[in-house]
């Protein structure tokens, strides 16, 4: 173990590097097979890949199927999606259309924007 002591700067940059291969884990909680519902899977599962291709991990849960974990996780409106990891723990609730929002709440910014 080194003496020297980590500067914030130091701290600041090793943060982002691991945000850059952190695994994020997703819940996505929709109502049957609604149009709404499978839009918001599609749209996730695009931003996913294009965003996050091989370090994500979605979960789609039907809470019909499965009312207790939608009642544990105090879904009241479908979809909605919970970052669950890396923290801070995020929510939205819609048919996950507005990608750039989406993005900006995963942490993420668009391929188009990155430097």
């Amino acid at each position: 173990m080194s003496d020297t002591p980590i500067t914030s700067t130091e701290a600041f940059e090793a943060a982002v590097a691991a945000q850059d291969t952190a695994c994020y884990v997703l819940r996505l909680y929709i109502t049957t097979t609604t149009p709404q519902s499978m839009r918001a899977v599609a749209n996730v599962r695009k931003i996913c890949e294009e965003n996050l291709a091989g370090r994500y991990d979605l979960e789609v849960i039907n809470v019909a199927e499965h009312p207790t974990l939608a009642a544990g996780e105090q879904i009241v409106a479908a979809p909605t999606l919970i970052k669950k990891l890396p923290l801070p723990l995020r929510r939205f609730i819609g048919n996950m259309s507005q990608t750039e929002r989406i993005l900006l709440g995963l942490d993420l910014r668009p391929k188009n924007q990155e430097e």
